[in-house]
Formats: C-alpha cells, sequence, structure tokens
C-alpha cells in the first residue's frame, strides 16, 4: 500500500456521536474530552466540526496558539522546512535554525545578563530540565511550589502542581523534596506575607534553605484559576533566593508569548528569575518547549545530561521563527492589551446580570472570571452550565481553578474584531440565559 497517497484514516466520521464512541472503544478514559465535537478544519479563532458547524475558539488549545489557526506564515515556514529536512536528532546532526532561534529568545528574555536556552518538546519536559538544571547547578536537591500550580502530567510535573484532582489521584506516591505554600490570592484572603510566612514555616519544619535549589511558580496560574502573582511576591521572592542562593524559576508556559500584553508575564515585574520554561504558543501549534536561564546556570549539566530525541524538532523550531515575526510584526502584544480591555469591559457590564461574578482578573488578554454562590463558596455548576450554554451556542469557552468555578479566556490574540464581537455576545447570553 501506498501510504503517501492513502487518505482514507484522514476521512471524518459522519458524525460526532460515531466518532465519540469510537473514541470510547479506543482510548482510554483517562484521557479527558472536553468537547463533545471533533474538529475537520479551523482558521485564525474559528473552528469546524466534522458535521460542518462553526465554533468561535476561546481556548486556542489551551494558549498554543496565539497566533491563530494556520496562520499564512506559519505555513509557508514549515512547508519551506519540509523541503529540506525533517528531522535529524539535534544531538546527532545540529541545525543553524535551532541556534537561532536559541540567540532570540535569549534576547527577548527579561534580563540583561548572559543567557543560553536548550530546547525540548512539551511544557512537562521544560519542567522536567528546568529542575534538573536548578539541582545540577547547585547540587541540593529541594524545591518550593505554590499551590494551585500546575506544571505537568510527568511525575515531577505533577510532584509539584498544587492541585490533586484530577491530576495526581491514583499515581502517587511522588518525587520527594518537593514543598508547597500557598499561592496569594486576594479573593480568598491569603496575602503574600501568609506566603512568605509559609517559606519561613518550612525552613523550620521541613528543609533547611541552603538545601533548597529552586523555587518554581507560575507569575500567573494557568490550571489554578488565573491568579495573578503580585509583584510584592516576585520582590521577595527574588530577595529571599539571593539570601538563601535559591534559583528563582518562572513558569511562562502558558503565560509567555504576548498573551499577557508583554512578551512574557515576568515584564511586568522588576525583578528577573533564574530559570524560565516556555513551550504552549512558542511555536503556534507545533510541539516545542523551552528552558531559558543564566548562561552559568544553564551550564550546570554535563554534556549528554539534557535533550531529547525530538527536542527542537527543525519542524517546530521554525514555526517558532515565524510566531515571534507574527508577534513583532503584528503588534501583538499591544493588541492583547486592547482586547484584554475589551473583554474586562463585556465581563464587567454583567456583573448587575450575573451576581455569581465574584472577580474579574488578569493581565492583558489572560483573563478570567470567577463565580462563587450567595455565601461566597465556588460554584462550580454554574461555571459548567455557563460553559455548556456557550458551546450549544457555537462559543469554546475553558475553566479552571482548585474549585473549577472559574472560566479563562485564551482566545488567540490575531482574533477579528468582529469575531471577537460575536463571541462575546454568546458569552452574555450564556451568562444571563
Amino acid at each position: 500500500m501506498n501510504t503517501a497517497t492513502d487518505t482514507r484514516h484522514l476521512t471524518p466520521a459522519l458524525s460526532n456521536n460515531e466518532l465519540d464512541a469510537r473514541r470510547v472503544a479506543a482510548t482510554p478514559r483517562g484521557v479527558g474530552i472536553g468537547t463533545p465535537m471533533y474538529a475537520d478544519r479551523a482558521l485564525n479563532a474559528e473552528l469546524w466540526d466534522v458535521e460542518g458547524r462553526r465554533f468561535i475558539d476561546f481556548a486556542a488549545g489551551i494558549a498554543v496558539l496565539n497566533t491563530g489557526h494556520r496562520h499564512p506564515k506559519l505555513i509557508a515556514a514549515i512547508q519551506a522546512q519540509l523541503e529540506r529536512f525533517t528531522h535529524t536528532a539535534y544531538q546527532v546532526v545540529p541545525y543553524e535554525s535551532s541556534v537561532r532561534l536559541a540567540e532570540r529568545l535569549n534576547a527577548l528574555a527579561p534580563g540583561s545578563h548572559a543567557k543560553k536556552t536548550a530546547f525540548f518538546t512539551t511544557g512537562a519536559e521544560a519542567v522536567e530540565n528546568a529542575i534538573k538544571i536548578a539541582r545540577a547547578a547547585t547540587r541540593r536537591p529541594g524545591v518550593i511550589a505554590l499551590t494551585g500550580a500546575f506544571h505537568g502530567r510527568t511525575f515531577m510535573g505533577m510532584a509539584l502542581t498544587g492541585k490533586v484532582v484530577p491530576y495526581k489521584v491514583g499515581f502517587g506516591p511522588f518525587p520527594g523534596s518537593i514543598f508547597h505554600v500557598p499561592a496569594p490570592t486576594e479573593l480568598h484572603e491569603v496575602t503574600v506575607q501568609d506566603t512568605l510566612n509559609a517559606i519561613q514555616q518550612i525552613f523550620k519544619c521541613d528543609i533547611e534553605p541552603t538545601q533548597v535549589a529552586a523555587i518554581i511558580l507560575e507569575p500567573i496560574q494557568g490550571e489554578g484559576g488565573f491568579y495573578v502573582m503580585p509583584s510584592e511576591l516576585m520582590v521577595a521572592l527574588r530577595a529571599l533566593c539571593d539570601q538563601h542562593g535559591i534559583l528563582l524559576i518562572a513558569d511562562e508556559i502558558q503565560t509567555g508569548f504576548a498573551r499577557t500584553g508583554k512578551m512574557f508575564a515576568m515584564d511586568h515585574h522588576s525583578v528577573v528569575p533564574d530559570l524560565m520554561t516556555m513551550a504552549k504558543s512558542l511555536a503556534g501549534g507545533m510541539p516545542l518547549s523551552a528552558v531559558c536561564g543564566r548562561a552559568e546556570v544553564m551550564d550546570a549539566p554535563a554534556p549528554g545530561g539534557l535533550g531529547g530525541t525530538y527536542a527542537g524538532n527543525p519542524l517546530a523550531i521554525a514555526s517558532a521563527h515565524a510566531v515571534l515575526d507574527v508577534l513583532e510584526e503584528e503588534k501583538l502584544c499591544e493588541r492583547a492589551e486592547r482586547l484584554g480591555q475589551t473583554l474586562k469591559a463585556r465581563l464587567e457590564s454583567l456583573r448587575t446580570k450575573v451576581p455569581q461574578i465574584a472577580e474579574i482578573r488578569g493581565l492583558g488578554a489572560m483573563v478570567a472570571v470567577e463565580f462563587n454562590k450567595a455565601d461566597g463558596s465556588p460554584d462550580p455548576e454554574f461555571t459548567k452550565l455557563v460553559q455548556k450554554r456557550a458551546h450549544d451556542a457555537g462559543l469554546i469557552l475553558l475553566t479552571c481553578g482548585v474549585y473549577v468555578n472559574v472560566i479563562r479566556f485564551l482566545f488567540p490574540l490575531t482574533i477579528e474584531d468582529t469575531v471577537l464581537a460575536e463571541g462575546l455576545d454568546i458569552l452574555s447570553a450564556a451568562m444571563t440565559a
């Protein structure tokens, strides 16, 4: 059989229901499905299912598509690389495009110090390697993370993640020397000082600071609920890390590449991290992740200590170059700020009609709305209802939060104004029906 021309495996089923029955029979239940529809094609912020129904995409592959579905510059870059080569394994035969992308990211990442970047495939892989690098550089085992954090589904990623259901249920035991402190969240009356006090408690009761390699946090928590970490916390953690020789790791996997109105969320703060993890929108839908950090820290692992067969795949590298070009040429940092203001204004206008709105928060176009009941307790039922109503009307939304009572908005930053307005109308109707 000539597999190059055989397209039978690409032919969509006649219905979503038929495909879903095949999914249930062929794939494990542990891979959860958020929407009962199957994609056929997509363009920018619109997606059509196998039955021909159109949806507005406010999820963007979980923050992967800041530059939208099938941006023509990304398609052209990937096609051009396809004509040259698709894989060599960078550790076997490297290529200039990877070196050049590392140079570009080194220049874009916060701070004027010398930096180096290593490429991997997934966000979890980037987190794993950031911890490896931190432990190699400090010769220490301990890592401190925040409650509500999400850092991946690998064992180290799960250990660092501060949310049990569904990520950690039934998978223990997890790697040791991992500690959690509460994330500051004004709505839930957890202060920055509470976080800092909890770290001191860990130093007193669990591990001495001279045995802590790193503190890792998301500048804005993703799966945890889009809680924005205050600058006060960042400044305090930077001072604490400097005092004890601890490395500060910023997990920018969901926050990076213009989502917050700046290239990276750490650009909103006056301090810089020692290491940063990147993925998701780095390559606009192609699997690529990175760890970028201080040159001397990045050089701590010995040759062969880092890498991966698919790490820095040339097709993904080509796409990432195109992403960086689009971010600059289309001024997507500025556009993210404008889109976020439009979204927040619409949500604020709904407060009087939707008493469940407890808080609207975010930076740039990384915005969320949290829903509570009249007694102040989380309202996951209403959150799920809004998501379902929106889906039925043709709008894809994502929930998040430890209590699953938050809707997060991650539409492409390239979304047309008319499509955004249409999506916000659907959202308003779903919240007020």
